[in-house]
């Protein structure tokens, strides 16, 4: 049995910085995560992706924005059950918790973090015919090596974020990258819309709007994509590569069954302290919902620091949350 004051359900960046919230005040982790290594989404789909909101970093790689905030923990020794899965939670009589896992693995823990991302978690796939013959052949949904793309012809499809971010990254990468887009407008970051928009009128990446992909072509690897305009005619892109950009499709798996509110896939939370309504269970991060709710890991981040003070009184019922400031190291103490 493991002994902590706070167990996360997630290791990725929002999960990660938990720890540093928590270790302020003094109150240890444990960390347990369905994949074989911590930074989540960052770490396993694209830890190459530059991330551009994050304060005091113009740009930051994603993978490196983990290795930060590894360093950021690490003088609070947080401990780690990676690769697997949290499938059993039990209330105890004194309010606290005991969560199992696949590998039986048992945490005792007197508050409970949810900070899984998106969940259990798979890319959404375009509609394609023979899409999976390509499956690995040059349709990919996730770009975690860029350099696998140097010098190669690209194409990217989708409105949001990643796609634009790829498209930006990729024009200094590929020998031509072209993005398409369904609609006129896309769904991401304005500044980066932007800055798509400069690429394409200065010629240096190929942007189509308004179409869809509509047929895959290739003898044992993709040769080609075919789209289909607004007005029903058809354009043929020759390719190396298609990645499709298209969001992930969440899945709560067995927190669906904790007996808390969920909309679409998202716990609801009270934004007073993150709380979800079952006592001692608090959400962070992208897998939480609430009006106005922007899922930013600067968003998480917030969400974490306001969360923990509040969990300080499970872990600490007979004392009041105070700061001392140190002028030797900064550190605070109560």
């Amino acid at each position: 049995m493991i002994t902590t004051d706070i167990c996360i359900i997630g290791a990725g960046p929002v999960g990660l910085f938990a720890v540093f919230e928590a270790g302020l005040l003094k109150m240890r982790c444990h960390l347990i995560d369905a994949l074989p290594q911590v930074g989540g989404q960052l770490s396993e789909i694209y830890p190459q992706k530059p991330i551009y909101d994050i304060p005091g970093y113009p740009e930051v790689k994603a993978q490196e924005l983990v290795d930060k905030l590894m360093d950021q923990i690490k003088p609070f020794t947080p401990t780690f059950s990676l690769g697997e899965r949290v499938d059993h939670l039990s209330k105890q009589t004194d309010g606290s918790y005991i969560l199992t896992t696949n590998d039986k693995t048992q945490i005792h823990a007197q508050v409970v973090v949810i900070a899984g991302g998106l969940g259990c978690f798979e890319p959404r796939k375009p509609v394609l015919e023979n899409l999976e013959t390509f499956e690995g052949k040059g349709v990919a949904y996730m770009v975690k090596n860029p350099e696998q793309f140097r010098d190669k012809r690209v194409i990217l499809a989708g409105g949001g974020d990643s796609a634009l971010d790829w498209a930006i990254y990729l024009s200094d990468v590929a020998q031509r990258v072209t993005l398409v887009h369904r609609n006129e407008t896309f769904r991401g970051a304005p500044d980066s819309a932007s800055k798509v928009f400069d690429l394409a009128n200065e010629g240096k990446i190929d942007l189509i709007l308004s179409a869809n992909l509509k047929e895959l072509g290739g003898n044992g690897h993709l040769a080609s994509v075919l789209l289909e305009d607004k007005a029903k005619a058809k354009i043929k892109i020759d390719t190396d590569y298609l990645i499709p950009l298209f969001g992930l499709s969440p899945k709560l798996g067995p927190i669906a069954d904790w007996g808390l509110t969920v909309d679409r896939n998202a716990i609801e939370v009270d934004t007073r302290d993150y709380s979800t309504g079952v006592e001692r269970i608090y959400a962070i991060g992208d897998i939480n919902t609430y009006p106005g709710k922007l899922k930013l890991i600067l968003c998480g981040f917030h969400e974490a620091a306001i969360m923990m003070q509040s969990a300080f009184k499970y872990v600490y019922p007979d004392k009041k949350l105070s700061f001392k400031y140190t002028t030797v190291n900064g550190v605070n103490s109560f």
